[in-house]
C-alpha cells in the first residue's frame, strides 16, 4: 500500500477519531457545556450540509445516531444504565446502530426522491416503535435475543455492549471497509470511521459526557466526509476517480524545473465507442486510468479530456521516466477484457443487404480497435513526453511540445512512446559539448 492509499484510508476520519480520543483522555480539560455545544454543532451542521449536498445516506445515518443517543437518554432519567428501561434501550440501540449503518451504506444514493426516502424513514419509525415497546415502564430486562452470549459470558466482560451487538459491529465494520476498498469514496470513508466513534460512545456509556463526546465525533467525521466529497467531485473525474482538469490546472501552478509531462491518448477510442457503445468505452477508460494511477517515479495522472490523460512528474527529467512510460505502454497493450456489450445498431439503408452492410462495418471497426475472434478487446495508448528546455519555459509550452510528440506517435503507427524534439540551437549546443 503506497502513501496515497494510506492517506486515503486514514485521513481525515481516523485522524479526527485519534484527536478525539486524545482529548477525551484528559490531555485538554473539556467542560460539559463545551461537549454539549460540540454535540449540537456537529449534528446540526452535519444535517444542514447533508441536506444541502443532497446526501440522504448521510442524513439517515446522522438521524440514526441522534435518535439512538436520545432514546438511551430518554429512558435513563437518572443518567445511569441500571437494569430497567434505560439498560434495555442501551442494548437495543447498540444492535440497531450497526444494522442501520449497513442498510444505509449499501442503499443507492438517490438524493431526496420520495420513493427512496419512504422505506428508510419507515425503517427508523419501526425501530423507534420497537425500542418504545420493549422499554415500557416496569420492564426489567431486554428480550433474550438482545442479550444472547454467542461466545460465552466471559468473552465480552471487557465491554458493556452485549455480545450480539458486538458481533453486529464487527460485521458492519467489515462491510464498510469492503465498500471503501471497492469504491474509495469520501462518504464511504466517513461511514467507515464514524462507526468506531459510535462504538466508543456506547462503550463510554452513551449518556455520559465521554459518550456524548464520541457520538458528536461520529457526526463530525460524517460532516468532514461530506466536505471531502464536495472537494472530490470538484477536483476528480467521477468515472475514473483520477484528478480532473481543475486539479491539473492547480498542479501546474506549483511546478518548478526540473519536471516532465507525458500526454497519454487511447488509440482508436472513437471506434470503440462507435462499435461497442459508450458503456464499453467507459470500461476502457476505467481500465487505462487504473494503470495510470499506479505509476511510480513520483508521477501523478490526471484525466484532462475525453480519452486524453496527462501525467506530471515534478522533479524528474524525461531520461528518468521514459523507461517506466514504456513499461506502462506495454502493460496496457497486454491487457484485455471480454466484451460484455453487443455492438450498437447504427443507421443503415433499408433493404435486403442491410444486415450485410452492418456486419461489414462492424468487422472493419473491430479489426481497427483490436478485437480477437474470442471477443477479447485489446487497448493501446500513444504517449508524448516533454520537459522544459530552459528554466524560463512555461508548463503550457511543455504541454504543447508533449502534444506534438503525441501526434508524431499517432502518425508513426500508434502504440508507442515519442519524445519531444529539442530546438536546433539546443541540439547544436549539446552536440558541441560532447
Amino acid at each position: 500500500m503506497n502513501r496515497t492509499s494510506l492517506k486515503a484510508c486514514f485521513f481525515p476520519g481516523a485522524a479526527v477519531l485519534l484527536v478525539a480520543a486524545a482529548l477525551e483522555s484528559g490531555v485538554v480539560p473539556i467542560s460539559t457545556q463545551a461537549v454539549d455545544l460540540y454535540y449540537y454543532a456537529a449534528f446540526g451542521v452535519g444535517l444542514l450540509i447533508a441536506w444541502r449536498f443532497h446526501s440522504s445516506r448521510v442524513i439517515f445515518v446522522l438521524l440514526t445516531l441522534i435518535l439512538g443517543h436520545h432514546a438511551i437518554e430518554f429512558f435513563s432519567p437518572t443518567h445511569r444504565l441500571a437494569n430497567g428501561p434505560g439498560r434495555i434501550a442501551f442494548e437495543a440501540v447498540s444492535l440497531l446502530i450497526p444494522i442501520d449503518f449497513i442498510v444505509f451504506s449499501v442503499t443507492r444514493e438517490r438524493g431526496f426522491a420520495v420513493p427512496s426516502l419512504v422505506p428508510r424513514a419507515l425503517l427508523l419509525f419501526l425501530e423507534a416503535v420497537f425500542v418504545a415497546v420493549i422499554c415500557r415502564p416496569g420492564e426489567i430486562t431486554a428480550p433474550p435475543f438482545l442479550r444472547a452470549n454467542i461466545l460465552g459470558s466471559s468473552n465480552s466482560s471487557w465491554s458493556r455492549i452485549p455480545q450480539f451487538a458486538l458481533f453486529a459491529f464487527v460485521v458492519a465494520f467489515a462491510v464498510l471497509v469492503t465498500r471503501f476498498i471497492l469504491y474509495r469514496r469520501p462518504v464511504e470513508h466517513g461511514l467507515m470511521w464514524s462507526l468506531p466513534a459510535a462504538f466508543l460512545g456506547l462503550q463510554a456509556g452513551a449518556i455520559s459526557r465521554n459518550g456524548e463526546f464520541y457520538f458528536a465525533t461520529a457526526g463530525l467525521i460524517l460532516l468532514a466526509s461530506l466536505l471531502e466529497n464536495s472537494y472530490f467531485l470538484a477536483y476528480h473525474d467521477e468515472l475514473t476517480s483520477l484528478p480532473a482538469r481543475r486539479a491539473f490546472n492547480d498542479a501546474l501552478l506549483s511546478l518548478e524545473t526540473p519536471f516532465a509531462i507525458a500526454v497519454v491518448d487511447i488509440d482508436h477510442f472513437k471506434n470503440v465507442n462507435d462499435t461497442y457503445g459508450h458503456e464499453t468505452g467507459d470500461q476502457v477508460l476505467s481500465m487505462v486510468a487504473s494503470r495510470l494511477a499506479r505509476i511510480d517515479s513520483g508521477g501523478k495522472a490526471y484525466r484532462v479530456g475525453g480519452e486524453e490523460f496527462t501525467i506530471l512528474f515534478p522533479g524528474k527529467t524525461v531520461k528518468e521516466i521514459v523507461t517506466e512510460l514504456e513499461a506502462l505502454r506495454i502493460s496496457i497493450s497486454e491487457s484485455s477484457f471480454r466484451l460484455r456489450n453487443t455492438p450498437e445498431r447504427r443507421k443503415a439503408s433499408r433493404g435486403p443487404d442491410r444486415r450485410q452492410v452492418m456486419n461489414e462495418r462492424h468487422a472493419k471497426r473491430a479489426q481497427r480497435v483490436g478485437v480477437s475472434i474470442s471477443g477479447q478487446l485489446s487497448v493501446t495508448v500513444s504517449i508524448g513526453v516533454a520537459e522544459p528546455n530552459s528554466p524560463r519555459q512555461s508548463a503550457e509550452e511543455v504541454i504543447q511540445s508533449a502534444d506534438k510528440a503525441l501526434y508524431r506517435a499517432k502518425r508513426s503507427g500508434r502504440n508507442r512512446v515519442e519524445l519531444a524534439k529539442l530546438p536546433r540551437p539546443i541540439l547544436a549546443r549539446r552536440a558541441a559539448s560532447r
